[in-house]
Formats: C-alpha cells, sequence, structure tokens
C-alpha cells in the first residue's frame, strides 16, 4: 500500500500521448484501498483510479471550462495537504516533562 495519494475520478479521457486522464470530480485516493481519502466508497460512487496519477491538487488552484477537472474534492485537498510535508512533524517538543 503507497502513502502517496492517487487520483480517484468520476470521469476520464484521452490525453495526447493516448494516456488516461482524470476527469469530473477529483479525489484523493491510497492506492490498495477501497476508498477515497474524503471516505466515499469507490465502488458504490462509482469513481475510476488513476495509479498512475499523482493527487498534486492545492487549494489554490484555479479550473477553467477548458479544464477536464470540473470539481477537486475539498475535503481530499485538506486531507492530503499534511501528506505533502514530506514527513515533517509540524511542532516539536524541545523541553519535555520529566
Amino acid at each position: 500500500m503507497s502513502s502517496t495519494p492517487a487520483v480517484a475520478a468520476s470521469g476520464e479521457e484521452t490525453g495526447p500521448e493516448g494516456v488516461r486522464e482524470p476527469a469530473g470530480e477529483v479525489h484523493a485516493w491510497l492506492p490498495g484501498q477501497n476508498q477515497t481519502v474524503c471516505g466515499l466508497p469507490l465502488s458504490r460512487t462509482r469513481l475510476r483510479r488513476f495509479p498512475h496519477v499523482r493527487f498534486e491538487y492545492t487549494s489554490t488552484d484555479v479550473l477553467t471550462g477548458a479544464d477536464p477537472v470540473g470539481r477537486i474534492c475539498p475535503r481530499c485537498l485538506a486531507a492530503s495537504a499534511g501528506r505533502r510535508r514530506g514527513g515533517q512533524k509540524s511542532w516539536v517538543r524541545h523541553s519535555p516533562r520529566p
């Protein structure tokens, strides 16, 4: 099981190189699990898995009508934001209690 989130999307389209690309609503998904990071089951919601596409979206991304991706799940963005720090701790206790 990988700790790097991949993409699960409601649709797909073929890119210029002939490779499947996500389209529609995009969610973060950890390969090896049967649900998205926000808790949606992949089979019941009929989300397609894209293990070759990393979930590298940020909250400042702007989507236009020309983008195949129509919506990025805000819960998946929030849940995967902590994984991008590279394993660094957000705080360190310098003077622990005895």
